[in-house]
């Protein structure tokens, strides 16, 4: 194979995004990465000291973590646009719903996460009720934010090549 030659564009460049293959719209980042293993680490010690939060074994917890990360990139999405509808509302009733759809998101976002959870696992993996679900997803934001700005804050430290940004 010769890897001197430039790559031509495939056909389906400059199509747009719905023209993307199913490998790129689900290709991990190394962010999906390590927002997984931060949500296993919740997880786990959500399973740990809360007793409504259960799993039947550590395998179970990252294919748990995995769907949590999968549903919650959706919800996110579904949020940011809720938030910039509610943003461009010129009326007051348009605030009014735009701010409803923000709010059915944030509520119904724990139930379909319930509901997902039950769907795939069953009683393997429970986590709790909407409380308890309403708990782990702020646990797991927060902490997913948390890593990613020490990672940032340390990459900028760390310096171009990962030497450091003074003399040693």
């Amino acid at each position: 194979m010769n890897t001197n030659r430039p790559q031509q564009p495939s056909p389906a460049a400059g199509r747009g995004a719905g023209s993307r293959s199913l490998l790129q719209i689900i290709r991990a980042t190394p962010e999906d990465v390590v927002d997984v293993f931060v949500y296993v680490v919740v997880l786990n010690l959500a399973i740990e000291y809360l007793p409504a939060v259960l799993s039947e074994s550590f395998t179970l917890s990252l294919i748990t973590a995995v769907l949590l990360k999968l549903s919650l990139e959706l919800v996110l999405i579904v949020k940011a646009r809720a938030v910039a509808r509610f943003r461009g509302a010129m009326t007051v009733p348009a605030k009014l719903m735009a701010a409803l759809l923000l709010w059915a998101t944030a509520a119904g976002s724990k139930i379909v996460v319930l509901e997902l959870v039950n769907l795939v696992f069953g009683d393997a993996v429970s986590l709790g009720g909407f409380v308890s679900v309403t708990l782990l997803v702020v646990s797991l934001l927060l902490s997913r934010a948390t890593v990613r700005r020490l990672l940032t804050s340390s990459e900028r430290e760390a310096g171009p090549h990962g030497l450091g940004s003074g003399p040693a």
